[in-house]
């Protein structure tokens, strides 16, 4: 459990710490919309964490932060090469800029991945990957 609460932690502080972050990328690529779908509240905001394997639950490549309207939040995520990647999300529902705990460790707020895996413990990059080649695609992540 203690490893469980001490990973979800550096996870969401590594997503929290990235939102400054700006893509300065011109070459082409991929365009990736990824949505949240089912956010119980429209208080604060859905935070989005786009990684690699290599990087996955440390620094993302990209970052972003969206508004919640009736439920859903959207970002995109331009010129992204082709490649394996998977995404993080979670609500930050009191916009303090990270992922609250219980005493006992659990989330306090919404998470989820890309794949929408039902993980029990932190989520892996082998059940969220998805893949990116020559076409724009549109994903919808499931707290």
């Amino acid at each position: 459990m203690q490893h469980l609460i001490l990973t979800l932690v550096f996870v969401f502080s590594s997503i929290a710490l990235s939102f400054a972050q700006e893509n300065n990328n011109n070459s082409e690529g991929a365009t990736i919309t990824a949505s949240v779908v089912n956010v119980l509240n429209d208080k604060g905001a859905i935070k989005f964490a786009f990684y690699t394997k290599e990087n996955f639950r440390m620094k993302p490549l990209f970052a972003k932060s969206a508004h919640i309207k009736n439920g859903k939040s959207t970002v995109t995520f331009s010129n992204v090469p082709e490649g394996e990647y998977a995404i993080i999300s979670y609500h930050d529902e009191n916009n303090n800029g990270r992922m609250d705990f219980f005493e006992n460790g659990m989330p306090k707020e919404s998470y989820g991945t890309s794949n929408n895996p039902m993980n029990f413990g932190p989520p892996t990059f082998e059940s969220s990957k998805f893949k990116v080649a020559d076409k724009n695609l549109s994903l919808e992540i499931k707290f």
